[in-house]
């Protein structure tokens, strides 16, 4: 459906600029906006890149388990579906502090890895399971501390 909408609204412009002998403009503007998304999509993939490099180094430390031992009393209650010891809850956890500390881009690629961890122990992958529902009201709904 969505490309649906995406082809309606590209010939919406491209008709628009034809009949107001603007088209130019349109595909000036088109190739302008293919530079600025190559150039975020690029800055992401670096910000990406050092959140879950540092996820992976914290992991293999132990400091996400230390967390999640730490925070297993909210997560069991929070998260009754997921094994306590599932890699899914660290990554819940570090998402969650990373949201309250008011980093964003920090908590992005956290709360992917953690959708897709949740993902992982989803039996009907067509549908979202309780966890991956509450981690999302959790996730857009978070109090920054700081």
């Amino acid at each position: 459906m969505l490309n649906y909408i995406w082809l309606g609204m590209m010939v919406i412009a491209v008709v628009s600029g034809i009949v107001t002998g603007r088209i130019d403009e349109v595909t000036e503007a088109a190739i302008d906006m293919a530079k600025v998304s190559v150039e975020i999509a690029i800055g992401l993939i670096g910000i990406m890149a050092l959140w879950l490099g540092t996820m992976k180094i914290a992991e293999e430390s132990g400091l996400i388990r230390i967390i999640a031992r730490l925070l297993r009393p909210i997560t069991l209650r929070l998260f009754p579906d997921v094994p306590p010891d599932h890699p899914a809850i660290g990554s819940i956890v570090l998402n969650m502090s990373a949201n309250m500390l008011g980093l964003g881009n920090a908590a992005t690629p956290l709360g992917l890895k953690a959708m897709e961890e949740l993902q992982e122990l989803n039996e009907h992958k067509e549908t979202a399971t309780n966890a991956m529902v509450m981690f999302l009201a959790i996730n857009t709904s978070s109090v920054q501390l700081i």
